[in-house]
Order: C-alpha cells, then structure tokens, then sequence
C-alpha cells in the first residue's frame, strides 16, 4: 500500500474545530507551585486575584483539576474569523538539507495582529466585557500582543491601555502604529505617568526598559483606575489555557493523517505559544499514552530556563504582582535590548517551569546571529518572513533536521511558527548590514538579578 501524501497545508473543516481548551494542569501529578500574595505570602485567593483580574479569568488561574473548559461561544465565532490555522509541511526545506527527517510547522501569522496572542486577547476581552468592565491595561513586548489585544479590543468596544517596553516602542514604530489604529494608547515603557515607572527610572536612567517594568506599570494603572482590569499575554496559567487551542488543532491535523511527532519545538518567553503547542501532546505523555521529546527554545541573552533558579520571584520588575515559582533570573534583571522583544522576560511560565523541573521538557538557548542566519534561511525556502521570537524554534528545528541528516534516522519534527516578522525589519536590516552581534551575561551580569529573589521558603 503506497504512503498517503501530505499536504503541503493541512487545515481542519469548521466542523472540526476544537470547541474547549485543553488545561495540562489536571493532569500533571506535580500541580504547579501556587501564586503567592507578595504581602502575606500566602496562597492567592480568588478574591484577591479578582481586584487584579477578570473574575472569571481568575477562576481559570486557579483550576487545575478540570482538564477541558468549554469556548464561549462569542469566542469559537471570533476564531472562526482566522481559524483553523494551517498545520504546514515544510516539503521545500526538507529537500533543501536534504533531511530524511519530516519537518511540519503550526503557522499562527495568518491575521492582523500577525502572531497568536489573539487567542488569548479574545478570550481576556470577552470576559473583561462580560464582567461590565469599561476597559484593560496591559504590557507588551515586541508588541504582537498589544497588536492582538487592541483589535479585540476594538471588536468587543473595550477602551485599551497599553504599556510598550521602550526599546521595542522605538524599534517598531509600525506595530506600535498598529495599536493606535485600533484605539489603543500606547505608552513607552519605564515612563514617568506612573509611579512604579518614575522609581525604574531613578534606579535606571536610560533603561531600555523590560516586559517586568511594563507589567509594573500596566498593574499600578489598573488597579487605580475604576472599571478596568489587568490582562496579561503570557506567562500565566490562564493564558496557556487559551493558547491550547493551537496544539489541540495540530494534533487534530495530525491525526487526520496518522502523522506522529517525535520532537516537538517552541520559542520560550513567557511560556504562551509554547505552552500552547505541547499542551495536549503533554497530557498524553503525563497519561503514559504516548511519548514526546519536546524542546524550549530561548534567547542566550535571557537565559531563564538553561541558566536561571527554580524559585519564587516577582512576576515584574516593581514587586507589585503576586510571586510564582517559576524559572526566573530575577525580577530585578534587565535583559539586553535583543531583537526577540517578546522573549525578553525574566521568569518563565509556572506550569513550564514545573514541567521542566520533572524532567519532560528540554531547554536550550541559542544566540541571536545563529537565529536570524535560520530566519533568513527559512523565509528564501519556505517564503515566510518569521518572527525573531518564531525564528529561535526555526533555528534548533534545522538543526535537529540537520542531526538526523547524519544519523538518517527519519525522525519527524513540529515547530511553532507564533508569527510574521514584517514590523521587525530593523532587526533584519541590523542583520543585513552586518550590525548585529550576539550578548551573553556572564554569570556575574546574572548576580544582581539573583540577589533581587525574595526570601521565601515554600
């Protein structure tokens, strides 16, 4: 019998779209460390958590027992607008290293905002709205997520405050512009209308800010502020539930064609797409159902997984938020200004970070010229301009090809491409013109950022 051929892209029929998300937590045996309210250090409750966040949004930070939560129904219509994404067969790179492995990769670029924060920033909105609320503050990176959740922002009549690490305001002036189109205010970040903001300032002057300074900002604002809440785009449990929608459908994809992956590979900041992507290819490993070799990709330049503590720390960088356990390099560590602005965060996921700590994850951090040599690389194959942040799974992805290729065992292999990189273009012209170099903190650069931990011993 002769193989079935694979599409170049395979997509779900509508009727095929998952209609829950997929929560990990209920079925990991070591649950994730609790959040941990940073005056009385103990246990968040979900009333407190509730001053912070959506009530609702709360409610999800905190379950860890229900494996599957229903999508609203506003929110399956909302998807249904640039979902089910195109799980791709990567034919052309494949035959460019002449691999004998199979490569696939979960495109997540195919609307506005040109990453998949919009999962979760329609999900966040929608409750926000639901809730009676007049409007959300937030942080963002690079800027996809502040990109994501002003249009839905703007869909669901929600105003949208949003703080943008400064040297990302500066360096993407058209994701920024983006934002402003959709009703968005964005605001350069440390900056001095706060005054978590004014003291980073003090300690840092000409700081280039960090996504810990503007998650400070964004909290300070919305807890002062009548009718508004705090949502976040990574990071946070809620948000991996949400973004579980993109390994529920990839594995639907692969299923629908008997495909199975041996490595499963992702960009790691906050944990978001990354999380994401695995979720229900984790579950069947914690079930014992099936194994999976899965790979966290971050920059060499902040380092959390390969090179910081397991332990609790501050989830930004004005020690206002409640404290996870999480890998962390401290909430006081101010990473370079590297070009994956989104991957520019001090801590890692909660849920990861446990993962990771059991031993069911890999981690592996890469240097920035290497990362954008496979950006450059990918986009004349594949035709695809990716993302810096997409680019470092795209990296360690050619490179276990690259491994099988000398070994000739036919291994198959899934990447997460998050987004398109066509508002990163001073990145890309920093790499052209030979302008970009590659920064790793030596262990003493690491030291400030480790002695900011917290003395908590839980």
């Amino acid at each position: 019998m002769s193989e079935v051929k694979i599409p170049y892209k395979i997509y779900l029929e509508e009727s095929e779209m998952p209609t829950q998300w997929y929560n990990v937590r209920a079925d990991m045996k070591n649950k994730p460390a609790p959040l941990l309210n940073p005056g009385t250090l103990e246990p968040m409750t979900l009333e407190e958590l509730s001053q912070v966040f959506c009530t609702e949004l709360a409610k999800q930070e905190l379950d860890d027992t229900n494996a599957y939560i229903d999508i609203p129904e506003e929110i399956q219509k909302f998807y249904k607008m640039y979902r089910p994404a195109p799980l791709v067969r990567a034919y052309c790179l494949e035959e460019k290293l002449q691999t004998p492995a199979k490569i696939y990769y979960k495109f997540e670029g195919n609307n506005t905002s040109g990453s998949h924060k919009l999962n979760s920033a329609i999900a966040q909105a929608y409750y926000a709205k639901k809730q009676g609320l007049k409007g959300v503050t937030t942080e963002t990176g690079a800027g996809q997520w502040g990109t994501a959740l002003s249009m839905a922002c703007a869909y669901l009549d929600l105003d949208c405050k949003v703080y943008m690490v400064k040297v990302s305001y500066e360096q993407k002036p058209f994701r920024r512009e983006v934002m402003r189109t959709y009703g968005a205010s964005v605001t350069p970040s440390p900056s001095e209308t706060t005054e978590i903001g004014k003291k980073i300032l003090a300690e840092h002057p000409g700081t280039t800010g960090s996504l810990g300074c503007a998650i400070s900002e964004a909290v300070e604002v919305a807890v002062n502020t009548e009718g508004y809440r705090y949502v976040l785009g990574s990071v946070l449990s809620q948000v991996l539930l949400h973004q579980s929608i993109i390994g529920l459908e990839a594995k639907a994809a692969m299923d629908k064609y008997n495909i199975t992956p041996d490595i499963i590979i992702g960009c790691a900041g906050g944990g978001s797409n990354l999380g994401g992507l695995i979720s229900p290819f984790m579950g069947e490993k914690l079930r014992g159902e099936k194994d999976y070799r899965f790979i966290a990709v971050e920059p060499a330049s902040c380092p959390s997984l390969t090179r910081g503590k397991y332990a609790y720390d501050f989830c930004d960088t004005g020690k206002v938020c409640p404290l996870a356990k999480m890998y962390t390099l401290g909430s006081g560590f101010i990473p370079s200004a590297n070009h994956a602005g989104g991957l520019r965060y001090h801590g890692m996921s909660s849920t990861l970070s446990q993962l990771y700590d059991d031993g069911l994850m890999e981690a592996r951090s890469v240097e920035q010229t290497a990362v954008f040599e496979a950006a450059q690389q990918f986009a004349k194959i594949e035709g695809i301009l990716p993302a810096p942040e997409s680019a470092h799974a795209i990296r360690v992805a050619i490179d276990e090809a690259l491994k099988c290729k000398e070994t000739g065992e036919e291994k198959t292999i899934m990447f997460g491409l998050t987004g398109t990189g066509y508002f990163d273009m001073v990145a890309y012209q920093r790499f052209n013109d030979g302008e970009m170099s590659d920064y790793i903190p030596s262990d003493e650069d690491l030291k400030p950022g480790f002695a900011s931990l917290p003395d908590v011993h839980k």
